[in-house]
């Protein structure tokens, strides 16, 4: 979903559906380890609003630090602890593709995740092989109409097959161990930091612009402090 950010001022987030938005919600919670449980719709009016609530919901001392560097730190750190490849390999413009071998890449970046202490949530499946399954799905419902026992048989190819996608696929989401930092930072905000008692608040309205307009497909000049829920 693109939004024409030239219009920045009338772009409304009822538009986006809502179990896309509390999806997010979750991410945010689990980067910055606090509830919204708590927090009413209504009362959330503005994405403003919500940045606001969550720098207050966040308790950590404040420190004016990198967590996206901090975040690269960790990955390097985690990097060389397992694969130990040449120095000169492990930068920000690094092609990950050069760390991660497509033929190793599942065992590998398990150890990393392993070694990091959470999900880097880096692999999927090819967009192709998710095609297929997803069109034997619709394909499965419709055929409910006239052939149910092939139909209930494509909905569990469909299913096991997206399973097994999603489980052993070895596409990357990012390319760079650069953007891998970015990634991370954004998504497991606290984790990254080198002092989980510290938070740079400055961060914390622009890691919550990331998850939203990367989760969404938004422009991110669209998220200004007045769009609305």
């Amino acid at each position: 979903m693109k939004v024409n950010s030239s219009n920045t001022q009338a772009f409304n987030l009822n538009n986006v559906d809502p179990e896309d938005i509390d999806d997010v919600l979750v991410k945010i919670e689990r980067s910055f380890n606090i509830s919204l449980e708590d927090t009413s719709r209504k009362d959330v009016k503005t994405f403003g609003k919500l940045c606001d609530i969550v720098v207050e919901k966040v308790k950590q001392t404040n420190n004016d630090s990198c967590t996206t560097q901090q975040a690269f730190y960790k990955i390097r750190n985690a990097i060389n602890s397992t694969v130990s490849p040449p120095k000169e390999l492990v930068k920000p413009q690094t092609k990950l593709a050069d760390i991660f071998p497509r033929e190793t890449r599942l065992e590998v970046i398990a150890e990393i995740e392993k070694e990091m202490g959470f999900k880097i949530n880096l692999l999927q499946p090819k967009q192709g092989v998710v095609g297929t399954f997803v069109f034997v799905l619709m394909a499965s419902v419709v055929g409910f109409f006239y052939q149910p026992v092939m139909a209930v048989i494509g909905l569990v190819v469909a299913f096991a097959g997206l399973l097994l996608a999603g489980k052993f696929g070895k596409e990357l989401k990012v390319k760079t161990l650069g953007d891998l930092a970015e990634k991370v930072a954004r998504e497991h905000h606290i984790k990254c930091r080198r002092d989980a008692a510290t938070i740079n608040r400055a961060e914390i309205a622009q890691k919550i612009k990331e998850l939203f307009s990367t989760s969404l497909y938004l422009e991110p000049s669209v998220l200004t402090r007045d769009a609305k829920f």
